[in-house]
């Protein structure tokens, strides 16, 4: 594999984000709702571990395909990376000390269900400065409606255990929280655990929709796990949605609801990254998520044997670009065919889209939710185009606000000093700004706390 050479050295890499699955899908957990449990049908037979020579191989031509760039992030992701135990990352830190330029930084990132966190691995993300993003629900009764573990057992208790060490530790983390049918109605109480009782001061909300054909739909129902019968090989396929799946509808009001009580509480102390989004694009710069871009395709992901595909939602056979132990990385990533699936975000967008007043902000969302139809019949609409237009003009308001603020050299967090001046003149009785139906005292007027652990 090692004899896989740099296509150009003198060509400047357009910059991309890589996610590497060392275990594949193999996870010690079996979240219903989780997809990628199925890719394991992708590899069957296989051991699931990243080989010795292929993480050399892949760090190699990770840094050498960012180039001069300063900095380089290698990030993990599964399944469960933890799983492949500590000796794998400290061989991959041997690496990126070895291959990278002098003077470039090397940032490293891991996702996982903290479940396997103790104290050793929480000084060793410590000692050597990784970003730690773990999964977490919401309080335990939200939490554990589908994280369970392959006995079917709930898994709260042992990720908060996992966060302890973490914080411990004085370990960087973020909150990566999935919204559901469980929990998208219980936007404030979740924003609220997360911030409160679990000290996240950086949250990302990830709404669940996983497709299926109509044929497959009663299979999909059952999950994606190894308690799953007979469970089909997930695809971006089909224009049904599984009971768990979020709506836009219930997306756009969790998202109001969380919004309404930062604006006035969090402004620069709690990062929520659909906000940081927006106001990246009222502010008019390219924002890091690629979902809100206006196109895509440089955000891929790397299999445990060397498989480079398209994006992490598109783990499948069509969208395989290629094996980095035949082809370089960077050779995969700027192909013409890379190239062609990030432009079809842009392209294939219906009328409906482009006529859209928040188009600027939404751009039709990730590809692969876009199988709802128009209100005219044309096909491409996203299953979120309801909560991503209630949100996005909910919003307009205060972030044009937070963007003249950034203009003028000010902090955005100044907006609050506003919401409490306004806030202290409403009336009880009056409807609550959330739009949510209810008077303010009974709704954002009133603090909100979470159910505890």
């Amino acid at each position: 594999m090692s004899t896989v050479e740099l296509p150009d050295p003198t060509v400047r890499p357009r910059p991309f984000h890589l996610l590497a699955k060392p275990t594949g899908a193999v996870c010690n957990l079996d979240c219903t709702y989780c997809f990628f449990l199925s890719k394991e049908l992708l590899y069957e037979g296989s051991r699931f571990r990243m080989a010795e020579e292929l993480l050399d191989t892949y760090i190699r031509q990770l840094i050498e395909a960012h180039g001069p760039a300063p900095e380089v992030t290698v990030a993990w992701q599964g399944g469960e990376p933890t799983l492949m135990g500590l000796d794998f990352f400290r061989r991959s830190l041997e690496y990126e000390r070895r291959y990278a330029r002098p003077g470039q930084r090397i940032v490293n990132t891991v996702q996982t269900n903290g479940t396997l966190i103790d104290a050793k691995w929480a000084r060793f993300f410590r000692d050597n400065d990784f970003l730690v993003g773990l999964s977490v629900d919401g309080p335990r009764e939200l939490h554990d409606a589908y994280r369970v573990d392959k006995g079917g057992k709930p898994t709260f208790d042992r990720v908060m255990r996992g966060l302890e060490h973490l914080r411990a530790h004085g370990v960087r983390w973020n909150a990566l929280t999935t919204l559901h049918d469980a929990n998208a109605g219980h936007g404030r109480e979740v924003y609220a655990f997360l911030r409160d009782d679990c000290g996240a001061e950086h949250m990302q909300f990830i709404p669940i929709v996983e497709r299926a054909t109509a044929r497959e739909l009663p299979l999909a129902n059952d999950g994606w796990g190894a308690r799953a019968k007979d469970r089909p090989l997930y695809r971006q396929e089909g224009d049904r949605v599984t009971d768990r799946s979020v709506t836009g509808e219930q997306y756009g009001r969790f998202l109001v609801d969380v919004f309404e009580d930062w604006v006035r509480h969090d402004v620069g102390r709690v990062y929520v990254q659909m906000f940081d989004v927006a106001l990246a694009n009222w502010y008019g710069e390219q924002p890091s998520l690629c979902v809100h871009s206006r196109t895509c395709g440089s955000a891929l992901a790397l299999e445990h044997n060397g498989d480079l595909y398209s994006c992490d939602h598109f783990v499948e056979p069509d969208h395989l670009l290629g094996n980095i132990g035949e082809r370089h990385l960077l050779e995969l990533v700027d192909s013409p065919r890379q190239r062609s699936f990030g432009e079809a975000k842009e392209t294939t967008l219906p009328r409906y889209c482009l006529d859209c007043d928040v188009r600027f902000a939404c751009h039709g969302g990730c590809p692969k939710d876009r199988f709802a139809t128009t209100p005219d019949g044309e096909p491409g609409l996203n299953h979120l185009c309801a909560g991503f237009k209630a949100f996005f003009q909910h919003i307009d308001t205060p972030m044009r606000t937070m963007a003249t603020l950034l203009r003028q050299g000010r902090a955005p967090a100044l907006i609050m000093r506003q919401y409490a001046d306004t806030d202290a003149r409403r009336p009880h009785n009056a409807p609550c700004t959330c739009g949510g139906g209810r008077k303010w005292a009974r709704c954002h007027g009133r603090p909100v706390a979470a159910r505890r652990s």
